[in-house]
């Protein structure tokens, strides 16, 4: 019997949603190993925020990742973007 029948409510997100989990937790996967584990000990807190934010601008913009072409996500993006004539591109 489904849960529906049940009266049984998921308390939150919605059907496709454990997909968007894995996505994640793939990339939480990442952000540890390839910088927290492997540059720590970490000082403070500070000193962790200021890592990530090189760690996020060398993974969107100096990254080649060779499943989209041999270019870096913010080269991929861009150029998504203009494939339709910048429409959708938030600035």
């Amino acid at each position: 019997m489904p849960a529906g029948a049940e009266g049984i409510v998921p308390s939150i997100g919605s059907v496709g949603d454990a997909l968007d989990n894995a996505l994640m937790e793939s990339g939480i996967g990442l952000y540890k190993t390839e910088l927290i584990a492997r540059r720590g000990p970490w000082r403070d807190l500070a000193h962790v925020e200021m890592e990530t934010a090189g760690y996020l601008h060398w993974f969107n913009n100096r990254r080649i990742h060779s499943a989209i072409g041999d270019v870096t996500p913010a080269e991929r993006e861009a150029a998504w973007y203009a494939a339709r004539g910048g429409e959708g591109r938030e600035e």
